[in-house]
């Protein structure tokens, strides 16, 4: 289901709760809601669509990928770069990593582990930042 965007700071800057096996709808709504801003979206973290759980999703070589409970254990190539939102008005300046190495689980809550570089990590740690309750 297409959801709305939560445009709402005090709910984004809350830290995400950790995804179990009973969250795996949230993964439909998150497809629906991005594909639905496709033309101006590249990923989404469930908080952005009101939902406090660790789940994102970013488009990967023209697919999607869905992450549950992903977490940074590597970085490396700071640079500062401005972002855009959906939930959020403006540009906004953030320090990122050209190359992030992930822990998380797939939707069977599987640990797995990938390495993300250029813009693809941009965007990953910029979902991740909404995990976390971070407001760029």
């Amino acid at each position: 289901m297409v959801r709305e965007i939560c445009k709402d700071e005090a709910f984004l800057s809350q830290k995400a709760q950790n995804a179990t096996a009973t969250d795996r709808e949230i993964e439909q709504d998150l497809r629906d809601t991005l594909t639905a801003h496709a033309d101006e979206c590249v990923g989404m973290a469930a908080n952005m669509i009101g939902i406090n759980k660790r789940v994102i999703i970013f488009e990967e070589q023209g697919q999607y990928s869905v992450l549950f409970n992903p977490h940074i254990v590597k970085a490396s190539g700071e640079f500062t770069t401005e972002e855009g939102c959906l939930s959020l008005t403006g540009k906004r300046f953030a320090k990122r990593y050209h190359s992030i190495k992930v822990a998380y689980q797939d939707d069977e809550m599987k640990p797995h582990f990938k390495t993300y570089t250029g813009f693809t990590a941009q965007i990953v740690q910029h979902e991740l930042d909404h995990c976390e309750g971070v407001i760029i």
